[in-house]
């Protein structure tokens, strides 16, 4: 939830200032470039230590990620204001403070929107791209005892926990110890060949209801 609707700010603040560099782009204003050098400076080395800080768990975290391209955004707009503002000293060119907002606010739309659908395929339990149904069933219904999987619902609760529920067919009547051996071996082929690390299995034998892989609830 944190990292979709850090996202979704991300893209309301680019509208923001993509209205606000096109009016600027329109009626170029003359700013004060020395207050702009230091306050840009100053910017850049503090994001620059908080980017370097939180590169690493950005690979495996989305709301670490979502905080990462806040503060990586606000580094390059940072060093496109000192860029603007040197060029606006020495060469009296004022629409490029313009032009360099508009250029990150269209990037800043580009990766919040990427942050904003995975996040939000998170929250509504979507199947995981990289997850082959198909493969999984192959699987599973490989093991003698298995007449088949069906009922499948794989969602992700974050980056590292992928869930998966389903109704397994057996082809005969076995005791409870005996679908606990099953269940570890299947849990173990949807870990290491999926990695699936959560597994909810309803046992079934003779039941006459839908075995279609997927159901509609």
């Amino acid at each position: 939830m944190a990292a979709f609707i850090n996202a979704a700010t991300l893209i309301m603040v680019a509208i923001f200032l993509i209205i606000e560099a096109i009016e600027r782009l329109q009626y170029p204003q003359e700013i004060t470039t020395q207050t702009v050098i230091i306050l840009s400076s100053i910017a850049i080395i503090g994001n620059g230590l908080s980017v370097l800080l939180l590169k690493k768990d950005s690979k495996v975290n989305m709301n670490m990620r979502s905080a990462y391209l806040h503060l990586i955004t606000d580094m390059m707009a940072s060093v496109a204001v000192l860029i603007g503002g040197l060029l606006m000293k020495f060469y009296e060119v004022y629409w490029v403070d313009s032009a360099l907002t508009l250029i990150i606010a269209i990037y800043l739309i580009i990766v919040g929107y990427d942050l904003l659908t995975s996040s939000f395929k998170i929250l509504m339990l979507y199947t995981p791209e990289n997850i082959a149904v198909k493969e999984i069933v192959n699987a599973v219904n490989s093991l003698r005892e298995v007449k088949s999987i069906h009922h499948i619902h794989i969602w992700q609760l974050n980056e590292e926990e992928t869930h998966l529920e389903a109704h397994i067919d057996f082809s005969e009547d076995i005791p409870v110890s005996k679908f606990g051996e099953i269940l570890h071996i299947i849990e173990e082929i949807l870990l290491n060949k999926f990695g699936i690390n959560h597994v909810t299995l309803q046992p079934e034998f003779n039941i006459n209801d839908s075995k279609d892989i997927i159901v509609q609830d």
